[in-house]
């Protein structure tokens, strides 16, 4: 089984004017996918490993051949977590949260302004490249927490469940925005997914498989 790139889910001119159409043209098309083909590449020479997920290497590295496993966890995780971005974004999505994911928005940041304040912080403050994520606990109750990652690791690694994403990588921004990621952060709830990220809430209750789920989750994205 060879990894796929996933088609991006809108065209790339359509989260425009906060995201350009020249960024997400090399961004999915460069960045995305040299991670496909690393991940393929460095599984040739492993048969055996070629039928699992990029899920299931990521959360299993113990098991990778030491002579692959840092470029099988920086692809696979680069794989993993830029699938889950595109689907975070939408040029028609809703202002703002709905429902369940809203009320526990409220209830474990205050308020969805202050979510929004921690989250955009949270991703500017991040030294170097990476990710920053709204994740739910798996113990605790389900309790909603903002955290960062560091290169393209992923907080299923942490135990915890992803619900939505921003990516602090300078690809990611750093045509129209410079060295302003703060800016960047603050401007992107226009594009946020909030449609997707219920869904994911509602998929990620206490107990709940996380590597079937955000396998299946994946698959569907191919």
């Amino acid at each position: 089984m060879k990894h796929i790139l996933p088609n991006l889910p809108y065209g790339y001119e359509a989260l425009e004017p906060h995201i350009d159409a020249r960024t997400m043209e090399l961004h999915h098309d460069k960045h995305h996918a040299s991670y496909v083909t690393n991940l393929n590449k460095a599984l040739e020479k492993f048969p055996q490993f070629q039928e699992r997920s990029a899920t299931w290497l990521l959360l299993n590295l113990d098991q990778v051949p030491e002579a692959i496993r840092t470029t099988v966890r920086n692809n696979a995780g680069g794989h993993i977590n830029h699938s889950l971005y595109w689907k975070a974004m939408s040029p028609t999505g809703l202002v703002t949260p709905k429902g369940a994911l809203a009320e526990a928005i409220n209830h474990d940041f205050g308020s969805f302004d202050d979510f929004r304040k921690q989250f955009a912080e949270s991703g500017a403050k991040l030294f170097g490249s990476g990710w920053v994520w709204l994740v739910r606990e798996q113990s605790d109750g389900g309790k909603l927490m903002i955290v960062t990652t560091n290169g393209h690791d992923n907080p299923l690694m942490q135990g915890l469940f992803p619900i939505l994403l921003n990516d602090v990588w300078e690809h990611a921004y750093y045509l129209k925005f410079q060295n302003r990621r703060l800016e960047f952060m603050d401007g992107w709830w226009s594009v946020t997914n909030w449609q997707e990220a219920a869904l994911r809430f509602e998929h990620a209750g206490a107990g709940v498989d996380l590597q079937k789920e955000e396998q299946d989750a994946l698959a569907l994205m191919a």
